[in-house]
């Protein structure tokens, strides 16, 4: 790692763990920069560049991630998101997080560093998947052989049923007992939740 990108992960590791101060695209921007695989700019998207922040142990994790909309239409279970099929778990972009500590998600036990985090959606259990290659564009066509040979592990988590639709992809965090958390992502009717944990 270069000592820029080693700054920018230890400014990272210091920014705010609050999950309900919004931040302006500039911001997001910013701290997501590093983690980011592209240059691609903030402003003109679609699909918006986001940032979650909360902490595990007392550490500071970071989520950066696209969030789609519906617009009219079906996207989990769909043509765009369909069953069975590898997402990344966002738009643009791979979803990545960074974490300065061991942590498990949802079981995989993860070392510190810089991840995407995949998924294939299912009717009622997502398939959750920790990779090491984070230089890749999201599009599934893009998680070749060579990515493929860099997951760290994958697991099952179950899909919840909601009773109001959620317009935007959301990915946001829920405390869960005493040293864990849920990373809590929900659209349109589906909700899903990824333990973390302490390594």
């Amino acid at each position: 790692m270069s000592l820029i990108a080693a700054l920018a992960l230890a400014s990272l590791a210091g920014a705010s763990p609050s999950l309900n101060r919004p931040l302006t695209p500039v911001a997001v921007d910013t701290a997501c920069q590093v983690l980011r695989p592209n240059n691609v700019p903030v402003q003109g998207r679609k699909s918006p560049l986001d940032l979650l922040a909360f902490r595990v142990a007392q550490h500071p994790v970071k989520v950066c991630y696209g969030r789609p909309s519906s617009r009219g239409r079906v996207m989990i279970g769909g043509n765009n998101v369909p069953f069975g099929k590898l997402w990344r778990t966002g738009a643009n972009e791979p979803t990545i997080f960074f974490t300065p500590v061991a942590i498990t998600v949802a079981g995989i036990k993860v070392a510190p560093g810089k991840y995407s985090l995949y998924t294939v959606p299912g009717p009622k259990e997502w398939q959750v998947i920790v990779n090491r290659s984070t230089s890749q564009w999201g599009e599934e066509s893009n998680y070749t052989d060579k990515v493929k040979a860099q997951e760290v592990g994958r697991a099952t988590v179950a899909s919840e049923l909601l009773d109001a639709p959620i317009e935007t992809f959301t990915i946001r965090a829920e405390p869960s007992g005493a040293k864990g958390t849920d990373l809590v992502l929900e659209w349109e009717k589906t909700r899903i939740r990824i333990p973390i944990a302490p390594a």
